[in-house]
């Protein structure tokens, strides 16, 4: 298991010193290739290529799929963290750059280590948990401040009312945790959302 971790780290640092201004894509792979998320995606992924970032996803079906081919469309590499699992076959057709991860911690480490900004679309508990980790990172001052922007404002407006209900109002987070989050509808929401974040 150890030289499994350390082989993964070394594959990130790298693919880090290969790439230059990259955002990570996050969201289900359960979306279908005729939903309109997973439209929206593949928009978010070429608007930013075409503006020159990289664009990282999970390398899997759904909306990680969509990143990809948005990605190589716009003519930026397109780059997947992949992750080895049973009921989710390895598809690496669509990566110009692709790791393979065993290990969850590394591929979100990498994430991380990689991305200038994060874009996170509809999802299940595989994104909830990419979004809160990155959100820990930078309360806790283990990763330093990128911008987030959550797409579709019907999907997180419960939860971002929930954590300004509960957590913010009994002080356990501060509201400007919450308040720094960007909340997108479109292609064009989120690349001016990360360009003003980013200066781009």
């Amino acid at each position: 298991m150890y030289s499994d971790i350390v082989q993964e780290l070394q594959g990130v640092h790298e693919v880090s010193k290969r790439l230059g201004a990259a955002v990570s894509i996050f969201g289900s792979a359960r979306v279908t290739t005729a939903s309109p998320e997973f439209e929206l995606a593949r928009q978010v992924a070429h608007k930013l290529a075409i503006r020159g970032y990289a664009v990282i996803s999970g390398g899997g079906p759904g909306i990680m799929r969509a990143a990809l081919e948005g990605a190589r469309a716009g003519g930026s590499p397109a780059v997947g963290f992949n992750i080895k699992l049973p009921f989710e076959p390895l598809d690496v057709e669509q990566q110009d750059i692709s790791l393979t991860f065993e290990h969850f911690f590394t591929r979100k480490f990498a994430f991380c280590r990689c991305s200038d900004a994060f874009v996170v679309m509809p999802g299940g508990m595989g994104t909830l948990d990419e979004l809160f980790e990155i959100l820990t990172l930078m309360q806790t001052g283990k990763l330093e401040s990128r911008p987030v922007a959550l797409v579709g404002s019907d999907f997180w407006y419960g939860l971002l009312q929930w954590l300004r209900a509960h957590p913010v109002s009994s002080g356990l987070i501060c509201a400007d945790e919450v308040d720094s989050i960007g909340i997108c509808n479109s292609a064009d929401d989120v690349v001016s959302f990360l360009a003003e974040r980013l200066g781009g």
